[in-house]
């Protein structure tokens, strides 16, 4: 995990271009220089970035290793990144540098440390003993230099280049570690100083005469569990070697006809098992090399007269673990016979005569049993198997009938559909997850194994943030998952499925032909949360909108309300118009009048247009059957875009809900529709360009609707019986009202659009659908679907018929922001009201006037009336976000009303109803004062940031963001008790500015965009949090508060944890008279540099890790820091003397033994003559 060193950044404007600064003076200037009366607190030195945590499952896994003392998992994957796991709330991410894939993994039990092989030939040793686990010593291979004729003769064998180590053992309580090679020798390196040792054995002394050609990589390295100095050398031929390291020779060579995958001992070192190409497993005497002792097919069909069962696939990993109480178990992967086509891989649990095979849902990239003991010589009493499967962690209890799995107490299945939309809200109502949680604990799965949860090593760190977080995912499949963030940790909560309201086909075939795309149709775009009210609205790749109320109470909803909408608008060619004219827009004074608009029937039954195109039909449809929704959240209403005359619709853009007005709005590149969830009613459905009314920058003029189009406001699937749509609701820009705020040179670069649309025309341009895709909120379909998509593709490229890439960017202008505010409309306003404030990808901001009815019974009766207000705003750039600041530079949030159960009695609804639905404002204001500037506006584009004083719509601050890149993400976030502008941008950079006056606080290179995935997830959100999806399995996030970063240290899980060494297994009175027990190995003789001499300097080159002492030094810091390090100094001095004093008291306990045993003897013998022995 690495920290960014931010510098300081002066608070003058010394990092803004002249033009901008001098913008900026100019123009406040004009407004009097209030600016100043906000006293900003944020300063550069509060700032800093680094990673937290990283959660979900390990992308691409290619290791796995256990600590049965700690009780501590390891994960590497193929990117060369390390996930360690302890009790549930325990993780750690790390990282080597090389990036390259981790091959294998030894923990040296209960010592704090890990050894990892990677594919580059290098071995690392990682310090545990930290909250940061680091490097503290690594080793490079480099190729081994063989002679010509070897170099020919493994050529002639054919063996793999491709990497150098193949294999590692640490033996238990060792610090010598044996190494195999692509070459087939074996190096042995000790990890205490990471140097190699002269002690080598060669491929060609291993098996001298037995093969007369190379017997392939080393693929198995074990000693012998009563004999250290016996070492089994497994070769990917087949041939298997007893090598004895005082000898220096082989005792035993054993020869099979089958390549091996892998080798486990029994317990008692006198018999091995191998795993076999063949599907077969040979179970090997070890005194008796000339065949195996039996041979077992598992998954073969046994042939009745005698033959040799048909050959299965390889068998790829075999484990054989014993018990006390039972028979021995052998556990495999692989092995499944030829003919079971289809079938999912398999792990074969075989007990005594019963053989259970346990299908998985992904392939098997490694297994391990857990037992309970870490000695190879005794009894192993295995209780569990962890399987490591390419996209999942399976844990299955072996001590119980049908070896249920243990339920996962990680996140690890936040890819169970790819992520496809991510939003991330810190400081939440304290409510809101216990709410969520006891509405997802009703939808846990049952069958699990009722024991705990057998990784339980580490201990939490301490929780110095108390407030709530809460991270939402969209999924492909339709799905959102509600995830519990608080305190660096990560829980699922609650999971609504959304595509359970429409109609599945059963196959590709009874698929629609309406569809817009060619899979996951209801995968989410967009999620737009409002946290106080716990309304939900979400938008789907195939034009649809869901609208979600909270419920505790469970229902069951006969007819689905849904509003079908036509949201299609066409302009004249720029540099020819038609003959025929708009028809002149009615003024908010005209059309008092509203002309009554027949609903269409539900559900639309027009499919085709007159020249027999698809027309008014939506893409997906809606379940007609009544549906039972269970309690949590609850389907309001649907919506969902139609195609027109043969065109399909277009994706959504933008998306907000407000729960004090009742109303939804959304937007996609034709325009923009308003919704009032209350009434069932759509109040606007507008063009973009019909926003502008006359006062349109580029001069573009709307078509006449083709005859087979509705009028704005129609085209809609009506619930209520009846309910009309004034059409002047629709259709009300005011003329003069209010007029754009540009600068001398934003004028000059409107001349140019407009020039530059009149030369243009209407050509096809790549690059412009490109642009277009770029500035439509990078929202896509998953990427995890199409792995190399570029930076620069159409968002809309999964659309089989997309009008976007046919016109010109000036010509079609899409929707990208929506803000529901109560603020000042116009510049006349002398009090706040309710409005919609709208951005467009041309840098447009244009703003709404909402006029709401009184609550209660005259909210749902009333019509909401919806008028254009005719102030436009601009930037460069596409309109990414808008916040609004009082007086005192504090956040102003949208309109909201409190929680409450919609599903109650009458009673209870009587009385809440003069509560009901009643705006609240939330902007100071005074009526009877003077004209005064009493809000202002962030607004935050692609290239730019202003703040904008309301209601005189003076621009008093800017900031040019970037020239040469553009801004993915940007937010207004709080932050120790005041706000700032968060911004992620293409080239890799993230940037604060403070507010209002936009000065640069932070600007660090961190994170270049690579692919969309990290473009649709990344959000920043309140106290300096941020989050994204780093991999298609995991979330990465991160903080950008110095406060944050100074706290991680305590905040992390301790992975280490003194533990004290189980005892090793009693010898027994005869075993340790007679020789029989387990025979040590003084490793240090044989391998020392006084022994076997110094390896070769060209062979490995040592490199010191930056994990010492140091790195511990460097991970902490201040008089907390001093105590861990001295608690652990203590508690590993207090761990040697205990081991210390039970070696002198075994050594003890030996002395008298053989004291009492030569008594004994000498007694038996005295008085005994010679002869008579």
């Amino acid at each position: 995990m690495r920290k960014f060193n931010i510098r300081k950044v002066l608070d003058g404007l010394t990092a803004v271009s002249s033009s901008s600064s001098a913008s900026s003076s100019s123009q406040q200037q004009q407004s009097g220089n209030r600016e100043s009366d906000i006293p900003e607190t944020l300063q550069s030195e509060h700032f800093q970035l680094c990673k937290t945590v990283r959660h979900g499952f390990p992308y691409q896994p290619s290791a796995l290793a256990f600590d049965p003392v700690q009780k501590i998992l390891a994960i590497g994957t193929q990117t060369g990144a390390l996930r360690l796991f302890g009790r549930p709330g325990v993780e750690c991410y790390c990282q080597h540098d090389s990036e390259a894939a981790v091959i294998q993994l030894q923990f040296l039990i209960n010592e704090g440390a890990l050894v990892s092989a990677l594919a580059d030939d290098t071995l690392h040793l990682w310090n545990l003993r930290q909250k940061r686990p680091a490097i503290l010593h690594s080793l490079k291979f480099n190729r081994e230099r063989q002679r010509s004729t070897q170099k020919q003769t493994e050529k002639e064998a054919g063996i793999r280049l491709d990497k150098w180590i193949t294999f590692c053992h640490l033996p238990f309580q060792s610090k010598w570690l044996y190494v195999g090679t692509e070459r087939g020798n074996i190096h042995i390196v000790n990890v205490e100083s990471f140097t190699l040792s002269g002690y080598v054995i060669m491929w060609n002394k291993a098996i001298e005469l037995s093969s007369k050609s190379h017997p392939g990589p080393v693929v198995h390295i074990s000693d012998n569990p009563m004999d250290e100095g016996k070492l089994l050398i497994g070769y990917e031929s087949g041939t298997v070697v007893l090598w004895d390291l005082k000898s220096k020779k082989a005792d035993y060579r054993y020869t099979h006809d089958e390549a091996i995958h892998s080798v486990a001992w029994h317990h008692e070192g006198k018999q091995f098992i191998c795993s076999h190409s063949d599907g077969t497993l040979t179970i090997w005497n070890i005194k008796s090399p000339a065949k195996p002792l039996q041979t077992i097919t598992p998954h073969g069909k046994q042939l009745k007269d005698g033959k040799k069962p048909e050959p299965c696939k390889p068998i790829l990993k075999v484990e054989y673990k014993t018990a006390r109480a039972g028979e021995p178990f052998i556990i495999l992967s692989g092995g499944l016979s030829y003919d079971t086509v289809g079938r999912r891989p398999c792990l074969t649990v075989m007990h005594g005569k019963s053989t259970a095979v346990l299908e998985m849902d992904y392939s098997i990239v490694d297994f391990l049993t857990l037992c309970e003991t870490p000695y190879p010589n005794d009894f192993q009493e295995p209780y569990a198997v962890v399987v490591l499967l390419e996209k999942d962690l399976v844990v299955i209890d072996l001590a119980q009938n049908g070896y249920p799995i243990f339920e996962n107490p990680y996140p690890l299945n936040i890819h169970e559909s790819p992520v496809t939309c991510c939003e991330y809200f810190a400081d939440c109502p304290a409510d809101l997850i216990p709410a969520l949680y006891s509405v997802g604990a009703r939808q846990k799965r049952q069958g699990y194994s009722k024991k705990e949860w057998p990784i339980s090593g580490g201990n939490w760190g301490s929780v110095t943030q108390s407030y709530p977080e809460i991270i939402i995912t969209g999924h492909a499949d339709g799905s959102i998952k509600f995830w519990d963030a608080s305190a660096i940790t990560l829980q699922v909560l609650y999971k609504l499925k959304t595509a359970k309201v429409f109609e599945k086909s059963r196959s590709k075939d009874d698929r629609p032909n309406t569809d817009i795309v060619d899979e996951d149709p209801y995968a989410i775009q967009i999620i737009s949360w409002c946290l106080e009210s716990r309304m939900l609205c979400i938008a789907g790749v195939s034009a649809h909108v869901i609208i979600y109320r909270f419920s505790k109470q469970e229902v069951t909803t006969e007819v689905i309300p849904m509003l079908e909408v036509r949201l299609l608008y066409e302009i004249n060619d720029i540099d020819s118009p038609d003959g025929e004219q708009a028809p002149p827009l009615p003024t908010p004074g005209t059309g008092s009048n509203p002309q009554s608009i027949a609903p269409q029937s539900h559900p639309s039954t027009s499919s085709s247009s007159s020249d027999g195109l698809r027309d008014n039909v939506p893409c997906l449809k809606i379940k007609s059957s009544p549906l039972k929704q269970s309690a949590g959240y609850q389907i309001e209403l649907v919506i969902q875009l139609v195609w027109v005359s043969g065109e399909p619709p277009q994706q959504i853009t933008s998306l907000a809900v407000n729960s004090a007005y009742g109303l939804v709005v959304f937007g996609n590149c034709n325009g923009t529709a308003m919704v009032d969830y209350l009434q069932k009613t759509v109040l606007l459905n507008l063009g973009t360009i019909e926003l502008y009314g006359s006062n349109d920058p580029y001069r573009r003029e709307p078509r006449s609707p083709r005859k087979s189009r509705q009028p704005s406001g129609a085209g809609l699937c009506d619930i209520n019986e009846g309910t009309t749509v004034p059409e002047d609701r629709c259709k009300s820009p005011t003329s003069g009202s209010g007029s754009p705020n540009n600068s001398d040179d934003d004028d000059q670069k409107m001349n140019n659009f407009i020039e530059k649309v009149k030369t243009k025309g209407r050509k096809f341009s790549k690059m412009v659908a490109n642009d277009i895709a770029k500035m439509s909120r990078k929202l896509s379909l998953p990427t995890e679907l199409k792995p190399d998509l570029d930076v620069r593709d159409n968002s809309f490229s999964r659309s089989r018929s997309s009008s976007v890439t046919s016109i010109d960017k000036e010509s079609r202008e899409a929707i990208s922001a929506l803000h529901f505010c109560e603020t000042f409309t116009r510049k006349a306003d002398t009090s706040p009201s309710p409005c919609l404030w709208v951005g467009t990808t041309l840098g447009t901001v244009l703003v709404i006037v909402l006029n709401l009815p009184p609550g209660g019974e005259q909210r749902l009766s009333q019509p909401v009336i919806v008028s254009p207000s005719g102030t436009i705003l601009r930037l460069k750039g596409a309109i990414l976000r808008m916040a609004f600041l009082d007086t005192t530079g504090s956040l102003v949030p949208p309109a909201r009303e409190p929680w409450r159960e919609h599903n109650v009695s009458e009673d209870k609804d009587e009385k809440d109803k003069s509560k009901k639905r009643r705006p609240v404002s939330v902007s100071p204001s005074s009526s009877s004062q003077e004209i005064s500037e009493n809000q202002y506006a962030v607004i935050c584009s692609e290239k730019q940031a202003k703040v904008i004083s309301l209601p005189s719509q003076n621009c008093i601050h800017k900031q040019n963001i970037t020239e040469t890149s553009f801004v993915l993400r940007g937010d207004i976030v709080a932050l120790s008790n005041s706000s700032c502008l968060a911004c992620f941008c293409a080239n890799g950079h993230i940037m604060t500015f403070s507010l209002p006056s936009l000065r640069p606080l932070l600007d660090v290179y961190y994170l270049p965009l690579t692919n969309m995935r990290i473009a649709r997830t990344f959000c920043f959100t309140n106290n300096g949090q941020a989050s994204y999806l780093v991999s298609p399995t995991e979330i990465q996030r991160i903080t950008y508060s110095q406060e944050t970063c100074e706290n991680l240290q305590e905040m992390l899980g301790e992975l280490f944890t003194p533990v004290e060494t189980p005892e090793a297994p009693n010898r027994g009175f005869f075993k340790g008279l007679f020789g029989g027990g387990a025979q040590s190995l003084d490793r240090e003789e044989l391998f020392g540099e006084s022994a076997s001499g110094k390896a070769s300097r060209s062979l490995a080159q040592h490199i010191p890790g930056p994990g010492g002492i140091e790195g511990v030094k460097g991970s902490a810091s201040g008089v907390i820091g001093e105590l861990a390090r001295a608690r652990i100094a203590l508690d590993e001095r207090g761990q040697k003397l205990g081991e210390l004093d039970e070696r002198t008291a075994a050594m003890l306990s030996s002395a008298d033994s053989f004291s009492k045993h030569a008594h004994e003897m000498m007694m038996k013998y005295k008085d005994k003559k010679w002869y008579q022995f």
